[in-house]
């Protein structure tokens, strides 16, 4: 199984918890704001992260869809 995760860059506040709790997925960009590192997550360990970060976010700007 594939996933395919973005951020809303209209609603990130560059709160810095997805990169801090998943830095394989996400990393912080010279705007202030979040930033898949991948577009396409297939381990289901990464999966896991991104979706832990995806529930820390204080905005919920954090999206993962099935690909």
């Amino acid at each position: 199984m594939a996933w395919k995760v973005w951020v809303d860059q209209d609603v990130c506040i560059g709160d810095a918890i997805c990169a801090s709790l998943c830095p394989d997925v996400f990393e912080m960009g010279d705007d202030g704001k979040s930033h898949p590192i991948v577009e396409v997550i297939e381990d289901e360990n990464l999966y896991n992260c991104a979706q832990e970060a995806a529930e820390a976010c204080p905005v919920s700007c954090i999206h993962i869809e099935e690909a």
